[in-house]
């Protein structure tokens, strides 16, 4: 066959792509673009409702009776399962494809939620709060999402896509703490609840759109030559001294977060101020978190992301330091969340970033499950030890000193990170 046959028989007898091949040359251009903002939808339905949750715990201390250890340690449990949930959906995703996985968890989220405003126990608070709310944001929660967006980006665009996916998340807290505050004003908390827990259903359509598991890299990504199995790929990463690191640093985040996210309505009422500042400093937190994870997604990708990392966690701890020594007015509450916010979750895009950067994307939403497991162990503790703390001293000080030697403490950990690509020098076949 000559050279022109060849050609034609592929392209047209112009030389050019066919009409059938260019509708599928845009949509490859484009699906990545739809994989991110489905992917944003879903952290925005993640994050937005669970971090409006202790919006309620005021009133439902009032309300039933309970302690705030109580509540702290139903948050913590939620925390927990979160974490442990993570790896697993991470697992599940990677061998059965994402958008199974999403459904699955979206379901297990809107029934904690519900059941949740009905608890009459604090057996079933801790069941419905903790577990089934837990499980369910861990299977829809970063890990998963995140994966699928790193495999359909490049390399070159990978940090700044995940940068936006996790702004996307504070766009939902941004959003959902006022509206929460409003709803639980006028329906109360019983009523909130069940119409939060409609809202997150909302995961299950875009989930559609998040297809995929571990063996369906993007054309548009570089191919992946790690290891071609989940267990060889954890054993390399546990013998990696970097992933343990992470796993240290990912614990003072996750400490940091569950402390403010849960305790700062108390800490508003406790400090005499009406409770719409709790509401609107879990907002400015969103919508300065928007800021910071998109400027450590773009940066990112431009400087060593584990200097970044340590700059985030230092300033987090002077921040802190900065607070306790401050009145407690509504403007220091503000700019406190303002602050916080944005370095929130800007730790989220670096951390992922590194992860996919050292070891590949391949087995990325199983390993950043790992790390997100110690994540939310540190989750646990802060949101248990605030509640107990408040319960045995009055006050949350305790918490707030401890959350300064953390923050240092994994200033620290993060520089001697070796994050180089495991498989730098490998190519494709």
């Amino acid at each position: 066959m000559r050279p022109t046959e060849n050609a034609g028989s592929s392209t047209g007898t112009s030389g050019t792509a066919s009409p059938t091949q260019q509708t599928l040359l845009r949509a490859t251009k484009w699906f990545p673009w739809l994989v991110l903002l489905c992917g944003c939808l879903v952290l925005s339905l993640n994050l937005g409702v669970r971090q409006s949750l202790g919006l309620f715990i005021p009133d439902m201390l009032n309300d039933t009776g309970w302690t705030a250890t109580t509540f702290g340690l139903a948050f913590a449990i939620q925390n927990l399962m979160w974490g442990v949930s993570a790896p697993i959906a991470g697992a599940l995703a990677d061998r059965f494809g994402t958008t199974r996985t999403l459904i699955g968890g979206a379901v297990l989220y809107a029934a904690g939620l519900y059941l949740m405003g009905t608890s009459t126990s604090p057996g079933e608070l801790h069941l419905t709060a903790g577990f089934l709310i837990g499980t369910g944001v861990g299977a829809t929660s970063f890990p998963v999402v995140l994966a699928a967006i790193s495999r359909v980006f490049s390399p070159a665009r990978r940090s700044f896509a995940l940068g936006l996916a996790s702004a996307g998340g504070s766009v939902g807290q941004f959003v959902m703490a006022p509206t929460s505050q409003a709803l639980n004003s006028s329906l109360g908390y019983v009523a909130t609840l069940a119409i939060l827990a409609m809202i997150s259903m909302l995961i299950i359509p875009a989930a559609f759109a998040l297809t995929g598991k571990a063996e369906a890299n993007s054309p548009n990504a570089t191919p992946d030559m790690g290891p071609q199995g989940l267990l060889a790929a954890f054993h390399e990463a546990r013998k990696h001294r970097g992933f343990i690191l992470l796993n240290a640093g990912f614990f003072v985040c996750g400490f940091h977060i569950a402390v403010i996210a849960t305790h700062l309505p108390t800490f508003t009422e406790l400090c005499g101020l009406p409770r719409s500042v709790a509401a609107e400093g879990l907002a400015l937190i969103g919508l300065f978190n928007i800021v910071g994870t998109l400027t450590a997604g773009w940066a990112g990708g431009k400087w060593r992301k584990k200097f970044g990392l340590s700059f985030i966690y230092g300033t987090r701890a002077l921040v802190i330091v900065l607070f306790i020594f401050a009145p407690k007015t509504s403007e220091t509450i503000l700019l406190f969340s303002a602050s916080m916010g944005a370095l929130w979750l800007s730790t989220v895009p670096l951390t992922s970033g590194l992860i996919a950067q050292v070891f590949g994307p391949r087995y990325m939403a199983t390993l950043f499950g790992i790390v997100m497991l110690s994540h939310q162990i540190g989750a646990f503790f802060g949101a248990w030890m605030g509640g107990l703390v408040y319960d045995l001293t009055g006050n949350f000080d305790a918490v707030w000193w401890a959350s300064v030697a953390l923050g240092v403490f994994a200033a620290l950990v993060h520089l001697p990170i070796d994050d180089r690509e495991l498989r730098g020098a490998a190519k494709p076949a």
